[in-house]
């Protein structure tokens, strides 16, 4: 009911450490997406003229377009209209698309070159903003009289972090008493931990507020002191809300609370500290000198190497927590399948390649007319891969623990698994759907050059194929673990205490089934699915559908045995011959039929091997297993033998029996004694019988021996001894030992000839 339910869970949560990455300073700051100037020139001006004017408009860091009017009313006039041209040949299409994707990843690249080599001889134009923020103070409004604007400064930040003091104080014990899990299930645990991330939010929003009304009341003018006091409140807030968010996620110092159970939660809490503190203060540092700066190098320099430290220390960071995030991946399911596998080893290395991707495109972005767009489009990818892994793992764990709690309370029927598993499925995956959703349609228009409209009718075609994948899936998720859950369970393989028994519980007809139904019928949705899809694509199924029909006709003919066994194993079935769990006979084989498939069975013997029958070589077949099973079984007594204190002895035991708790329940017909089966030169043989359920016979017979057996001797019954008397007096002793050699030693205990 943790999150080693999940049963299936697609990624496990990816690292409550990733999440601050969402918020850490991104391409956009690099970028602010400002629209060229446009200066349009009569082409009389000379060049001196033409320079300075291009320095002065470009000295805010904005890009200077140039254009000549003539040029431009040249363009303005009408070009006559084009003959029409033969649409391009297929070849022509693909040749020029990949000319097209050629050039935008050449583009890029050298994009990305000039951005580095900019920011790099930048790097010494960082002093330059000393100069610009002393400039900017000295021209402030605020703070003239009275207190000056530094200690009104101070004032607003220790009032409003004294208000924050006194609210987590005020309700230290309302929140306390809700923060202790009711239990070591998901669901207590992530309701406790929810009131620890309500009254972190609610502390860091009423310092901001507090803050905020001091602003308006202290710093009124809009100068650069009230923008210091509001950047700082913002990235402050944002360090909290780091903090909040690994509290919430890996509850430090308080285990039992824990949502995501990271190995090292301490140590990695460590990290997310000094994060916290390093991103507020990279954030603030570049929001204020772009606003006090005087040109884009410093800027661009400071970006550079704020930058470079906040891609190193993630590229640390990931690179540690390759192992834990890999140990967490692989809990959230019980039975991890190769998949998963390759996503846990992948996890770590698939984030630090994001870094350094993003931090790329935020370089490009600087030197890009369009960078604002790439850079908004790389910090919303960087939220959005972090974020949904985690939601989605949050909502599959908080489901499965549902489910789980309702099985302990209502039972576990098969529907309301199989209903709650693709209830789980269909949540998760439309979560997933709609962030690929997000990042298509931010990436779409850069990358592939698609308008709005172009996306929309792709969009549209490519939700229509999503749609009936998501449906078919879902709908195996559904099929599969109801088929689970109704077929029987395989005991496990080894030896197995002959006095135990298989057990009463033979599986029903249909359950029997089920395990041949379910190949069957996953088959069948899988291959409509992938039918439905192709034809969504595009693809003309009715050279598929053909060509199926033709194979298995085919296979028909030219498999005359396997079509046997298929259609003998149906009746089989149909006649309800054996059931998983019976032990049945084929006249050459016998044993336990543990497995059925379409084909053929698989039958386990006393002894252990697995004997693998296919259906059309069976000829006849014996179940042993069905209904009930009648044992006989012999007793030999002496011929001075009391017959009637031997028969009244048996009834007592047999009633001794049906008494026992244990054993009573497997009888269906009791104990007794037929009567005398044969008298022989040294015995009285009797017979003795019960009827029982199949599967516990021969315990029952083995503990009927047992009391017969003691019953007797305290009835001072005697049984048919070994000794042999010789008469004749006259005859020697050699010969005594010869007749006692020729007649065989009888037992007390033999079985029943017939």
């Amino acid at each position: 009911m943790g999150l080693g339910f999940g049963g299936r869970r697609l990624i496990a949560a990816l690292g409550a450490l990733g999440l601050v990455l969402a918020m850490a300073p991104s391409g956009r700051a690099q970028a602010p997406a400002q629209p060229p100037v446009i200066l349009t020139l009569s082409g009389q001006e000379t060049p001196d003229t033409v320079s300075r004017m291009v320095e002065a408009l470009s000295r805010e860091g904005r890009q200077v377009e140039i254009r000549i009017a003539g040029a431009q009313g040249a363009a303005q006039q009408a070009p006559p209209p084009p003959k029409a041209e033969p649409p391009p040949k297929a070849d022509a299409r693909l040749n020029a698309e990949i000319d097209s994707s050629t050039a935008q990843v050449e583009a890029f690249v050298d994009h990305l070159v000039e951005g580095v080599d900019y920011g790099v001889a930048s790097v010494p134009r960082i002093g330059d903003l000393a100069d610009d923020w002393k400039r900017a103070w000295q021209a402030r409004r605020n703070g003239l009289t009275d207190l000056s604007a530094e200690i009104r400064l101070a004032l607003i930040l220790a009032v409003a972090l004294a208000a924050a003091g006194i609210f987590r104080w005020a309700s230290a014990g309302f929140f306390a008493a809700r923060m202790r899990p009711q239990g070591p299930e998901f669901t207590p645990r992530l309701i406790a931990s929810s009131w620890g991330l309500l009254q972190d939010v609610a502390t860091v929003a009423l310092a901001l507020v507090i803050a905020r009304l001091a602003r308006n009341a202290w710093l009124p003018e809009p100068d650069i002191a009230a923008a210091t006091l509001t950047t700082v409140a913002n990235g402050a807030a944002i360090g909290a809300l780091h903090l909040a968010v690994g509290r919430f996620l890996l509850s430090p110092g308080v285990p039992e609370r824990r949502i995501m159970p990271l190995p090292r939660a301490e140590r990695h809490f460590g990290f997310l500290v000094f994060y916290s503190v390093m991103t507020p203060l990279i954030i603030v540092t570049v929001l204020l000198a772009g606003r006090v700066g005087s040109g884009p190098q410093p800027l661009a320099g400071l970006l550079m190497v704020t930058g470079l430290i906040g891609v190193t220390f993630k590229l640390w960071w990931f690179h540690d927590m390759r192992r834990d995030l890999a140990v967490l991946i692989m809990k959230g399911s019980p039975e991890p399948g190769p998949w998963r596998r390759l996503i846990a080893r992948s996890a770590s290395w698939f984030y630090m390649a994001t870094a350094l991707a993003l931090w790329a495109v935020g370089r490009a972005a600087a030197m890009m007319s369009g960078g604002g767009r790439w850079a908004e489009a790389a910090a919303l990818t960087q939220t959005a891969i972090v974020i949904i892994p985690i939601l989605a793992v949050g909502i599959g764990s908080w489901l499965d623990c549902r489910a789980a709690r309702q099985a302990m309370t209502d039972g576990a029927p098969p529907l309301s698994l199989a209903t709650g598993a693709a209830l789980r499925a269909a949540a998760v995956g439309i979560l997933w759907a709609a962030g690929f959703f997000v990042l298509a349609r931010l990436w779409a228009g850069l990358l592939v050059g698609m308008s709005t409209t172009q996306f929309t009718a792709f969009s549209r075609q490519a939700a229509g194929v999503a749609i009936f994948a998501f449906a078919g899936w879902v709908a195996l998720v559904f099929l599969r673990v109801f088929f689970d859950a109704c077929a029987p369970k395989r005991r496990a393989s080894g030896p197995a205490d002959e006095d135990d028994g298989p057990g009463d519980s033979v599986p029903s007809r249909l359950a029997t089934v089920l395990p041949v139904l379910r190949g069957v019928v996953l088959g069948a949705v899988l291959g409509l699915t992938i039918l439905i899809v192709l034809s969504r694509l595009g693809v003309d199924i009715g050279p598929l559908l053909a060509g199926f029909g033709i194979l298995g006709l085919a296979i028909s003919f030219g498999s005359q045995a396997l079509v046997r066994d298929i259609v003998s194993g149906v009746f089989f079935m149909l006649e309800d011959a054996f059931r998983v769990g019976e032990y049945v006979d084929t006249g050459r084989l016998k044993g336990t039929v543990e497995k059925i498939s379409l084909r053929s069975m698989q039958l386990r013997h006393q002894s252990g091997q697995i004997h693998t029958i296919p259906f059309g070589q069976i000829q006849q077949l014996t179940n042993a297993s069905r209904d009930w099973a009648t044992i006989k079984f012999n007793v030999r007594l002496d011929h001075s033998a009391d017959i009637e204190q031997a028969r009244k002895t048996i009834k007592k035991v047999g009633l001794a029996l049906l008494e026992d708790p244990e054993f009573g329940p497997h009888f269906i017909a009791q104990l007794k004694m037929q009567g005398v089966a044969d008298i022989t030169d040294s015995a009285v043989v009797i017979r003795l019988k019960f009827t029982a359920k199949p599967a516990q016979a021969s315990m029952l017979q083995r503990e009927a021996l047992k009391r017969v057996y003691r019953g007797l001797n305290e009835a001072k019954v005697p049984f048919a001894s070994n000794a042999v008397t010789v008469r004749g007096g006259e005859g020697s002793a050699a010969s005594g030992a010869a007749a006692i050699a020729a007649v065989p030693p009888p037992s007390a205990l033999a079985p029943a000839a017939g």
